[in-house]
């Protein structure tokens, strides 16, 4: 009875006698329908963004500014400077200016500095800048500069940085060999590590042994560091040996162009 029932159905749905697909077969094949339509959509999408992935990689792809690459094949880059202003002061009133100006071509590095390794005392630097990697990015720049005035001498030295997302590890350093006196030899270093959490932000550990032209007590400070930068302008605050007798403050100005 049951099996006449749907037949009686069937016939009255379709006279004629045209033979029928269930309904459950024809609502099957329209979703499979549908599904086919969205993945070649889905498909199609998938290459094209393949492709514009593919297509910027290469066009991403060139040498690092730095990078050691023969000299025919090196990019025609113009010169790049930044000058930089530091500003020192201590609790007992001791302070002086420190200026510092660089010169970068293709790989060759110039430096000129004043009160920098020591008071009334100027420096000029050449070097060769190179760098590495893209993830981690190390730059290395070996040096050799000549010293003149109170201080007199030959100093190798070397500046390296290295940058990991928003965090930079960097350190400068040389070794003063004075011509004048043995006494006169002295080791400087600066280093120095910053976390970025803002384009415009930025703060870090600090510290360097150095050699001014007023007495202190320690030839080694460690602090801390707070920065502001805004386009091509910056402005950082050091303060080393916090809440010492002998509070460092350094204030740097500094500009690239």
């Amino acid at each position: 009875m049951k099996a006449g029932a749907l037949t009686v159905k069937s016939e009255a749905l379709n006279p004629g006698g045209m033979t029928m697909l269930p309904a459950c077969q024809t609502k099957c094949k329209g979703v499979c329908a549908a599904r086919k339509r969205v993945e070649a959509v889905f498909s199609m999408v998938g290459v094209l963004v393949c492709l514009s992935l593919l297509s910027d990689a290469q066009s991403d792809f060139k040498p690092q500014p730095h990078e050691p690459v023969p000299q025919s094949s090196l990019p025609s880059e113009t010169w790049r400077y930044s000058v930089t202003l530091d500003g020192y002061l201590t609790k007992s009133g001791d302070g002086y200016a420190q200026p510092t100006f660089t010169a970068d071509h293709k790989w060759l590095h110039v430096e000129a500095r004043y009160n920098y390794e020591y008071f009334r005392t100027g420096s000029f630097w050449v070097g060769y800048a190179f760098a590495s990697g893209k993830t981690w990015r190390l730059e290395v720049t070996p040096m050799i500069g000549v010293v003149f005035g109170r201080a007199q001498g030959i100093a190798p030295g070397c500046e390296a940085e290295l940058y990991w997302k928003k965090l930079n590890a960097s350190i400068s350093n040389e070794y003063l060999f004075d011509t004048i006196s043995k006494a006169g030899n002295f080791y400087y270093v600066w280093n120095q590590v910053t976390y970025q959490p803002l384009t415009w932000f930025r703060f870090g550990y600090a510290g360097q042994r150095n050699r001014m032209f007023f007495q202190r007590p320690l030839d080694h400070q460690e602090g801390f560091l707070l920065g502001v930068n805004h386009k091509r302008y910056q402005f950082t605050t050091y303060v080393l040996s916090p809440g010492a007798r002998d509070t460092f403050v350094q204030f740097e100005l500094g500009a690239t162009f």
